[in-house]
């Protein structure tokens, strides 16, 4: 049995995606009424309601798991501590963690990357199998400018003129799902971008041209940014984001990682096709 967290999220919604066709997947979530799957074998999925603080409802879901992939996203709260303990407890073998392409550059500091480096290290202690996957920033975080570009035309980013070897959510989705599925992952770390580095205005061009209308490119400034992303996250999160941004600014984003191309023998995809399949999100 595969146990799968984060399904109701971006990355975790894909692993399931390709997985529950094909053998027994149970998903952990903690609200069900949130659990959007659709496809082929979705009703053979087994559906476990726990909170990572819950110890003994997650006892229950790792019971007769092999392999479990691991998302958590609150760096207030010890989630991976908590979900190690209990894999192991539970005899769990393999974790797949979704950690972040940051915690392998030593100049990156923020809340985030530290908590994902002690995230690391705990897993490392625990003597479960593992295998970490490093991900640069996903294409789906522009669907933040959705609501924007279907007003106003507009798209508004901080750093508009720098790179990101952001990468396309399903890529790393078909690593984390090889991963828990095949061997050689073991004690492995892959690091994950796409193929090359594309900037908030070129990400705008390849929009317009999928939807067929001209989109604007506003720069924020970084008060104006706190203000936007404190709508949605908490001070800390909103500071960690904002170093994150500087960093980007400085061109420290833009490296692209050879790791998905020799792992599956084909490139990443683009940005431009990641647009293409999402247009509708924006037209």
């Amino acid at each position: 049995m595969i146990l799968l967290t984060g399904v109701t999220g971006t990355i975790g919604r894909e692993v399931a995606r390709l997985l529950v066709p094909t053998r027994p997947v149970r998903v952990l979530v903690r609200d069900p009424a949130r659990l959007a799957l659709s496809g082929p074998g979705v009703e053979n999925v087994e559906v476990a309601t726990a909170a990572y603080a819950d110890r003994d409802a997650l006892l229950r879901a790792l019971e007769g798991v092999r392999a479990a992939f691991l998302v958590t996203n609150d760096p207030t709260q010890p989630d991976d501590e908590r979900f190690v303990a209990a894999a192991a407890a539970a005899g769990v073998r393999r974790v797949v963690k979704l950690s972040a392409f940051a915690v392998g550059e030593e100049d990156a500091d923020d809340l985030i990357t530290r908590w994902q480096r002690a995230n690391e290290e705990l897993i490392r202690g625990s003597g479960l199998e593992w295998t970490f996957l490093r991900p640069r920033a996903f294409m789906s975080n522009s669907l933040a400018w959705a609501s924007s570009v279907r007003a106003e035309g507009v798209v508004r980013s901080l750093n508009p003129g720098s790179g990101n070897a952001c990468v396309d959510p399903r890529d790393v989705a078909r690593i984390a799902a090889s991963a828990l599925t095949g061997p050689g992952h073991a004690g492995r770390i892959h690091s994950l971008t796409g193929p090359e580095a594309v900037t908030p205005a070129e990400q705008a061009a390849h929009l317009a041209e999928v939807i067929q209308r001209p989109l604007d490119v506003e720069e924020l400034t970084l008060d104006q940014a706190r203000a936007q992303w404190s709508r949605r996250y908490p001070a800390p999160i909103v500071e960690a984001l904002l170093e994150s941004a500087v960093r980007q600014a400085r061109g420290l984003k833009a490296t692209v990682d050879p790791t998905f191309e020799r792992l599956t023998g084909e490139r990443p995809r683009p940005f431009r096709t990641w647009a293409a399949d999402h247009a509708a999100a924006f037209a």
